[in-house]
C-alpha cells in the first residue's frame, strides 16, 4: 500500500460529540493518522461545503447515524509530529443522536458509548489528544 502524502497547508475537519441516553460515542480509527485510537467521529471538510454539511456527511459515512447538531464545543489543533505527518485544525461539536444503529466503514474497527465522566478511568483505551475536554465542554453545552 501506498504511503499518504499530506498537503503542505493545514487542513480543516470537523468531529463530534455524539450522545445518546447520557453517554457519547467512541469511534476507534483503523488507519492513519490515530490507528488504534479512540476518537470521536468526523473528518476533513470539503470545498464549498459548511462544517454542518461536512460534520452531517462524515458521521454518516463513518458510522451510519442521523444526527443533530447542537453547536461548537471547541477545537483543536494538531501539528505534525514528524516528517510527512498532517497539520488539521479540528472544529469539534456538540451533537445529538437521532436515528439508525453504528455501522461502521472501513476507517474505524470499534465503537463505545461511555458515560462521560467514566473517561478518565478508562486506563484500557488509546484516546486523542485533547478527547476529555471536548466532550465535557459538548457535555455542558447539550446541558446533560
Amino acid at each position: 500500500m501506498a504511503a499518504v502524502v499530506q498537503p503542505t497547508h493545514p487542513q480543516l475537519a470537523v468531529s463530534a460529540a455524539i450522545f445518546r441516553d447520557g453517554k457519547v460515542l467512541l469511534v476507534r480509527r483503523a488507519r492513519s493518522p490515530a490507528k488504534g485510537f479512540y476518537s470521536l467521529p468526523g473528518g476533513r471538510v470539503e470545498f464549498g461545503e459548511s462544517l454542518h454539511q461536512a460534520l452531517s456527511r462524515e458521521v454518516d459515512e463513518e458510522t451510519g447515524l442521523e444526527i443533530e447538531i447542537i453547536g461548537l464545543a471547541g477545537w483543536r489543533e494538531v501539528l505534525p509530529a514528524a516528517a510527512g505527518a498532517g497539520h488539521y485544525l479540528i472544529m469539534s461539536f456538540a451533537a445529538r443522536w437521532r436515528a439508525k444503529e453504528p455501522a461502521l466503514n472501513d476507517e474505524l474497527d470499534d465503537y463505545r458509548w461511555i458515560v462521560p465522566d467514566a473517561l478518565g478511568s478508562l486506563c484500557d483505551l488509546k484516546l486523542t489528544g485533547g478527547l476529555e475536554e471536548v466532550i465535557q465542554s459538548a457535555h455542558r453545552l447539550l446541558g446533560a
